[in-house]
């Protein structure tokens, strides 16, 4: 029988350092961590199993599904805003195409298992565009449906993966006969700037904020 497990890519960023931390010291989920650098060892202990692997490895992730029965997948692994300009064409191909891979990985899990996989998705208020100073310096509180024309790629990718994230919980499949209501629970946050003091700063915009704790805890 598989065992029921929490999944969390991107395990060693500023989000997933915190998530892991948190969800081992409950000690009520089992954890799977995914990650394309070997884990911290401070959060080695708390997870069931570590994959050092790409989320656009689907390989990787078929052999997940044979040995554990996932039901939430923490999908934090990307490619950050700053580090996204010097090369797109990648960033796109990590933030979408691996984010739709852990999509379908969900929905064909909700399927298995005959009730919905909860898929968290950390979004940014990189979704947002606002085309001139003199229009930033005018407006007031921002809707979550205004100003929706990004401006960096990856402020482009997270805005299309909320689609998608809304695609695959309402509308998969919507045309077949056999269409499943155990598909997934989609739930997404933007972010703003993330800063952590237990992290290294990986190509976020707001990397200057955790360069300068960093900087002075070393003297």
């Amino acid at each position: 029988m598989r065992k029921e497990v929490v999944l969390i890519t991107g395990a060693n960023g500023e989000i997933g350092h915190g998530l892991i931390t948190h969800l081992g010291e409950q000690g009520n989920v089992s954890i799977v961590a995914l990650d394309v650098s070997p884990l911290d060892e401070s959060l080695k202990k708390y997870c069931e199993r570590f994959i050092l692997g790409d989320i656009l490895d689907t390989m990787i992730l078929g052999r997940l599904v044979v040995e554990f029965e996932i039901r939430t997948i923490y999908h934090l692994a990307s490619i950050l805003s700053t580090k996204a300009e010097y090369n797109p064409e990648t960033a796109h191909r990590i933030n979408v195409e691996g984010t739709l891979n852990l999509l379908r990985l969900a929905v064909e899990q909700a399927a298995w298992q005959g009730r919905p996989v909860k898929f968290i998705y950390p979004s940014s208020i990189a979704a947002y565009g606002i085309p001139d100073l003199e229009t930033k310096n005018s407006i007031e509180k921002v809707k979550e449906s205004d100003y929706l024309q990004p401006t960096t790629m990856y402020g482009c990718n997270k805005l299309y993966c909320e689609h998608l994230g809304r695609y695959y919980s309402s509308y998969y499949r919507q045309l077949a006969a056999d269409r499943s209501q155990n598909t997934i629970d989609f739930r997404c946050i933007r972010f703003p700037g993330l800063i952590s003091a237990v992290t290294i700063p990986t190509g976020g915009t707001s990397d200057y904020g955790p360069e300068m704790l960093h900087h002075a805890a070393q003297g």
